[in-house]
């Protein structure tokens, strides 16, 4: 099993590759050019900036029963359809049960933007939901 991580935006990467690295599991971190990160216990990759370029090399690398790290709906549905085990930063997890009507709000919410309408920025990370992702990885490493 590996773990990777959709690192672009995400603010569960220490949590998740100390997580990781306390359980000797392999640790792979995915981001564009935009973005640097250096962790020990963990290997990065960076790929070339572009649209869904992460989502792609990452969906490339997963074996059935990796676990993935991420907020992207899109990434989450090409990961389940791959077998992998997804996670997001808030400790959901994506299954196939969930996938569709997060989609669908995540469509519904884009045809609000392009018409012009507003919607509500997501609110200030709270310690809670640290702890929260980091129970419910904890178990899947467990597995």
């Amino acid at each position: 099993m590996t773990v990777f991580i959709d690192a672009d935006g995400c603010p569960v990467v220490d949590i998740a590759v100390e997580a990781a690295r306390k359980r000797h599991t392999e640790c792979i971190i995915l981001c564009d050019t935009s973005h640097v990160f250096d962790k020990e216990g963990a290997k990065t990759i960076t790929v070339s900036k572009g649209a869904d370029s992460v989502d792609f090399a990452l969906v490339n690398m997963l074996q059935p029963g990796d676990i993935v790290v991420t907020q992207d709906y899109g990434l989450a549905a090409m990961c389940l359809a791959r077998k992998a085990i997804v996670i997001s930063q808030d400790g959901l997890l994506y299954t196939d049960d969930n996938i569709d009507s997060l989609l669908q709000s995540r469509y519904e919410a884009k045809k609000i933007r392009n018409a012009g309408g507003r919607m509500k920025g997501p609110k200030k990370r709270k310690q809670e939901q640290d702890m929260r992702f980091l129970s419910r990885f904890n178990d899947l490493l467990e597995k």
